[in-house]
């Protein structure tokens, strides 16, 4: 690759990050990224694929092009309202770590370069929102390395949920310095297993990270529901 290309995907990566090449949350549309960079729609492509290589974009047919996970599909707001904590996580605990052990089993080397990076940005990050962002990120990647377009759209349903729900708001409020630092060690074996074609210890880790976070998750909604019990006495 020139140095001229190089050039161009620090200039697209820095876009992406500070939001000036996004309109209404998606990259935008190829015509008007190749104008404002000034090059042509055949090289754009070509850079945009060594960017969605490296995850740093998502490109989904009849959605469009991300900077972040692209969005489940329509109809969502219904069911945030009827799905509890415990309704979430009991779907995450049955899909997830068959999602890892297939990632183990049908991911390529190149992908698996891709994860390891995504896997390191939950080890370092700025604050628990950027925790979190990493970490709904990393669990994507591990969901389209399944290679199973089904199990990815159940899996981008579970990610609607849990950005929509109110209750998951609070789990950011639990997670401490500490906590962030026992979930990314556990994300460092999840991805050692992966990579090591180690499926069904990978399935195992996969449940075992799941099961931490779930009690976070349970702990903080019993904490809001006796709150909200107390309220209602006063």
């Amino acid at each position: 690759m020139s140095g001229d290309d190089e050039t161009l995907l620090d200039r697209l990566r820095e876009g992406l990050r500070d939001e000036s090449l996004l309109s209404n949350g998606k990259v935008m549309p190829e015509r008007q990224l190749a104008e404002r960079l000034g090059l042509g729609r055949a090289r754009l492509r070509r850079l945009l694929g060594v960017l969605e290589a490296e995850g740093t974009i998502f490109r989904r047919q009849g959605q469009g092009t991300f900077a972040a996970p692209p969005p489940a599909g329509g109809g969502i707001e219904t069911l945030v309202r009827c799905v509890t904590p415990h309704n979430l996580m009991e779907v995450r605990l049955e899909i997830e770590p068959a999602l890892a052990a297939h990632a183990a089993q049908r991911a390529t080397p190149e992908e698996l370069v891709v994860l390891e990076r995504l896997m390191q940005a939950t080890l370092t990050p700025d604050d628990p929102r950027g925790y979190e962002t990493a970490d709904d990120i990393f669990h994507f990647k591990i969901a389209e390395l399944a290679h199973n377009p089904l199990f990815l759209t159940i899996h981008q349903s579970i990610r609607a949920v849990r950005r929509h729900a109110q209750w998951t708001d609070r789990r950011r409020e639990t997670l401490s310095a500490e906590r962030i630092s026992t979930l990314g060690r556990q994300h460092a074996a999840l991805y050692a297993h992966i990579a090591g074609r180690r499926p069904a210890e990978a399935a195992a880790e996969m449940e075992q990270h799941l099961l931490t976070v779930s009690s976070t998750m349970l702990r903080v909604r019993r904490h809001e529901t006796a709150l909200g019990g107390e309220l209602a006495r006063e």
